[in-house]
């Protein structure tokens, strides 16, 4: 049974690129450092690259460049890069999960979700702090979770990538309105409208000493599970002839990417197309090996996403462009193009 379905899974043409990808790792890992200097240097205030490095390794108390850099802009693009790798490693884990292309934490109700129990948090709940907001974050997300899967499994013949696409819709936009209509009604539209338009100009040391430890947590146990995913991503049929307990490595799976997806729209707000858009490039990069698809993945989204940001802030100085709208200008045409090919592409 173990050699059929071996060779299924040979049949898949699951297939690898190590030497290519530890050289994309490392390439990308350096552009992440250039990125993130790129990003603090330029805005409203230009700021030499000296006084960058000045201001992150021999900070002077009363110097105005450095406390921009060290107090708004360092904290901000770290921000960007933490929740950029949140948003790519969860879309990363779905789509194995699913064999889903169109799978990603906006698309299939996630975000929506998270935005709801914000918006529950801050209308029901006093003196909300940073963590009663992620703790609301991941309820909601959770709660999704539990409605597109329900969904997409009632009819017969059980999930497929496009039953759980449909239910993803439909849930995203029912969370959508509820959040909404809460905030109406309790005057908070302008509260929330930070997380709805989707940014990371408001983030702080303590927002980051939170997030930071938990994406990385998530994003650990998704490389401890890679091995497990790109087998579960042959078929659930063949995962289970070659031995694999399907049930609980989807269960933790999807408590993980509930984690990611959770603490990333805490601290950013609902921003789709991250996870849908990274994980097909590094796909294409490096192969299907999920081994190299997660840290790939979560050093090229955070890229991504400080570089997002940095245009945000430069279309049109001194003010700022939503970051989210920047995302899905990039990522609407590839959502269309991946809902022209299909499975083909997984």
């Amino acid at each position: 049974m173990k050699n059929n379905t071996f060779n299924e899974a040979k049949e898949k043409k699951i297939y690898a690129r190590p030497a290519i990808a530890s050289i994309i790792l490392a390439l990308s890992c350096l552009l992440l450092v250039g990125s993130l200097v790129l990003a603090i240097s330029v805005g409203a205030a230009s700021i030499s690259f000296a006084d960058v490095w000045q201001a992150v390794f021999a900070y002077e108390q009363g110097n105005e460049d450095h406390q921009i850099i060290r107090s708004i802009r360092l904290p901000r693009e770290l921000g960007a890069a933490v929740v950029g790798a949140a948003f790519a490693v969860s879309g990363a884990i779905m789509q194995g999960m699913t064999k889903n292309p169109l799978a990603d934490p906006g698309l299939l109700g996630l975000n929506a979700g998270a935005s709801l129990g914000l918006a529950i948090a801050f209308s029901y709940v006093g003196n909300t702090n940073y963590m009663i907001i992620m703790l609301f974050s991941f309820i909601g997300a959770g709660i999704a979770a539990c409605l597109v899967f329900g969904f997409s499994a009632m009819k017969r013949g059980g999930m497929s990538p496009l039953k759980i696409t449909l239910a993803g819709a439909a849930v995203t936009a029912f969370l959508s309105s509820i959040g909404e209509g809460i905030a109406l009604i309790n005057k908070l539209s302008q509260s929330i409208a930070f997380w709805t338009a989707g940014g990371v100009s408001g983030t702080t040391w303590a927002q980051l000493q939170i997030v930071t430890p938990t994406v990385l947590f998530g994003i650990i146990i998704a490389i401890m599970l890679s091995r497990s995913l790109t087998v579960l991503s042959f078929g659930e049929d063949v995962a289970k002839g070659l031995g694999q307990r399907t049930f609980i490595v989807k269960a933790v799976l999807m408590t993980v990417v509930l984690i990611l997806a959770g603490a990333a729209v805490s601290l950013v707000g609902a921003i789709a197309f991250v996870g849908l858009l990274i994980p097909h490039i590094v796909r294409f990069l490096v192969g299907t090996d999920y081994r190299w698809i997660i840290p790939c993945s979560a050093v090229i989204g955070s890229v991504f996403l400080v570089l997002a940001d940095t245009a945000a802030r430069m279309v049109n100085p001194p003010f700022e462009t939503p970051m989210g709208a920047i995302v899905a200008i990039l990522g609407l045409p590839f959502f269309l193009y991946l809902a022209r090919k299909g499975r083909s592409l997984i």
